[in-house]
């Protein structure tokens, strides 16, 4: 691969809220700043640009069996974004890879925990675990293990709602829990950033809504072992 290290494109969904756009640049930022010699770079699948095909057709193209670039999605499910548009993005570069999603990770459960206690949700209490939803079966299977891992931590009953997309939503979700408990019902925030899904969220009826997942040190831990781990995978150190 030479000396130079191959560019890491940061590959989010996009959003028009202009405060979750701008923590998911400082994502990007807080990456740029963990990896300083590599050359991260910023590319979104929908919304906004820069427009990932326009990102990785950028890069310079390598050499032989050389690598020139990682795409590392930035998003916590890997459904139709992670296996239709980025691998569609990437499939005339043989010199660019992809990265898995950022979840399923026990990171990730653990910053959902900390975003619930932040809101003061008492543990144990029954929580709706909210991703923003997807038609896809591959992003619907990745959520349910997350909701197994936290219910495993939490230490109380963990459903699924969606912010858009697949049934239950996530008010449909809260009704059914709080006809099942009796009791108070928190939803567990699984989106990165604010914007339009996580006041839906906030409309849903629970007595406790925790935060989005960003920013936090632990988020910018799951992308940087994606682009190593995926480098490691292609010049066959692991």
């Amino acid at each position: 691969m030479g000396d130079r290290r191959p560019a890491l494109v940061l590959c989010a969904h996009g959003t028009r809220d202009a405060v979750g756009r701008e923590t998911v640049q400082g994502i990007w930022s807080a990456v740029a700043r963990r990896l300083p010699d590599v050359t991260v770079l910023e590319a979104y699948v929908d919304v906004h640009g820069p427009e990932l095909d326009e990102v990785v057709e950028g890069l310079p193209r390598a050499d032989g069996s050389g690598l020139s670039g990682v795409v590392v999605p930035l998003l916590l499910a890997a459904g139709y974004h992670v296996h239709v548009d980025i691998a569609r993005a990437v499939a005339t570069r043989r010199d660019v890879l992809t990265s898995s999603a950022l979840g399923p990770d026990d990171r990730l459960v653990d910053l959902v925990v900390h975003r619930l206690r932040e809101a003061g949700a008492p543990a144990g209490t029954p929580l709706v675990l909210a991703p923003a939803g997807s038609s896809d079966p591959r992003a619907q299977a990745d959520s349910t293990e997350v909701a197994r891992r936290l219910e495993v931590t939490w230490g109380g009953p963990v459903t699924l709602g969606y912010a858009a997309g697949p049934a239950p939503t996530v008010a449909d979700a809260v009704r059914t829990a709080r006809l099942a408990g009796g009791g108070a019902v928190a939803v567990a925030s699984y989106l990165l950033a604010p914007g339009f899904f996580q006041r839906r969220l906030e409309d849903s009826g629970a007595d406790v809504v925790s935060a989005p997942l960003a920013p936090d040190a632990r988020i910018v831990d799951v992308v940087v072992e994606r682009y190593g781990t995926t480098i490691d995978a292609a010049t066959g150190t692991l």
